[in-house]
């Protein structure tokens, strides 16, 4: 295939394409797939895999709550938010997807730079920060035969460092709810009355407060993909994850929830609906393949068990991690698990990791790959793999 072909082909594949190296045509075959999804911006786990047996978890959140009866059971402890009910929970009863709580990281600076940075990079805390070289780049140099790709507007850093890897920007979705010529006709419908200079004052705190939020949240995102355009993309990601890649790595952000995070309703439970019918489409588009694939959902850090004045969540620590796959020992909530209890808050306000997210990627690299030690080693320095049954 010419450079012509590559091209227009890739062009096909998706409307916006960023493209450095090279992208592979040889087609696949039942090689494993890996894809890393990265929830840039600390997703709030404990409303979407929620502790459904802690009464601390209903008195901690008194607006932000999801009401045991509108949530979906998963076991005696746990349920999930009902924005999943189509996309993620019949994933559950095949056993396709299994739920790891108190995960993360040994980071405890509640950076969203700092903590993205040490997951990317996959290295000791205690170590040399080496911005030359990370963990899904010494991934792909440890397997060989494999075919890499990032669904990112530029190489991240987790793919710095090795063989050229090809990046392919996804679209990004994201407007205010009122503004511009809605705004200015809303106005107008009031011009001359007495309320028209609360209306206007009204559009211009909005809009000046939507553009703080964004720029905040655009900054903690890194330029990632929104849940929205996520799922927009997952078909485009299935096909290309089916038939020309087997590495694969992806981030969505918008879940930097300070302000009106919602509940069962709301802005987060639709940018996780986003999220669910995204995973769904790309299980889907796989096909038979998708029992050759797993998919690991992660994020930075998870968010304050407590919900804030704003009605919101401000940086934590631990989160929940996700392990998809038609292949996997899903079903089930894995790893190690404590009560959740004002008690057994990490400096009493977070979840406390209990599972190190470079054991837990470790434990699946070796059960799915065969990696040894020593290869192990190369990839997560000083992080034992952790065998959580999950294959």
């Amino acid at each position: 295939m010419n450079r012509r072909e590559i091209l227009k082909a890739a062009a096909a594949a998706l409307p916006l394409t960023a493209i450095a190296g090279r992208l592979y045509a040889t087609p696949l075959t039942n090689a494993p797939r890996l894809l890393v999804v990265f929830l840039r911006g600390a997703y709030d786990a404990a409303n979407i895999v929620i502790p459904a047996s802690s009464d601390f978890y209903y008195s901690a959140r008194p607006t932000l709550a999801v009401p045991k009866t509108a949530s979906l059971p998963l076991d005696s402890d746990w349920a999930l938010h009902p924005a999943l009910k189509e996309s993620i929970y019949p994933l559950w009863q095949a056993k396709q997807i299994a739920f790891v709580p108190f995960a993360g990281t040994d980071d405890t600076s509640r950076s969203h730079f700092e903590t993205q940075d040490t997951i990317e990079l996959g290295r000791p805390l205690d170590g040399p920060r080496d911005y030359r070289s990370g963990f899904m780049s010494r991934i792909a140099l440890t397997l060989s035969g494999d075919r890499p790709i990032s669904f990112t507007n530029q190489l991240p850093l987790t793919f710095r460092g090795g063989a050229a890897v090809p990046n392919i920007a996804l679209n990004y979705t994201g407007k205010s709810g009122v503004a511009g010529k809605n705004a200015e006709l809303i106005q107008a419908m009031y011009q001359g009355q007495d309320l028209a200079p609360a209306v206007a004052e009204g559009f211009a705190v909005q809009d000046e407060v939507y553009q703080a939020l964004s720029a905040q949240m655009q900054a903690a995102n890194r330029n990632a993909v929104s849940p929205k355009g996520f799922e927009l993309s997952a078909q485009r990601i299935g096909i290309l994850m089916r038939d020309k890649f087997d590495l694969g790595f992806v981030d969505v952000g918008g879940w930097d929830t300070h302000v009106n995070e919602g509940g069962a309703g709301g802005y987060l439970a639709n940018r996780i609906g986003e999220l669910g019918r995204g995973l769904a489409t790309l299980a889907n588009e796989l096909g038979p393949q998708w029992n050759n694939t797993l998919v690991i959902v992660v994020s930075e850090f998870g968010r304050t068990f407590r919900e804030n004045g704003d009605h919101g969540t401000d940086h934590g620590h631990g989160s929940v991690y996700w392990v998809l796959g038609g292949g996997i020992n899903g079903g089930r909530i894995a790893g190690r698990q404590l009560a959740v209890t004002q008690a057994n808050l990490f400096q009493d306000r977070d979840y406390p990791v209990l599972n190190d997210y470079r054991a837990l990627i470790g434990g699946v690299l070796k059960k799915s790959y065969g990696l040894n030690g020593t290869q192990l080693g190369q990839i997560f320095p000083s992080a034992q793999p952790e065998n959580l049954s999950l294959i």
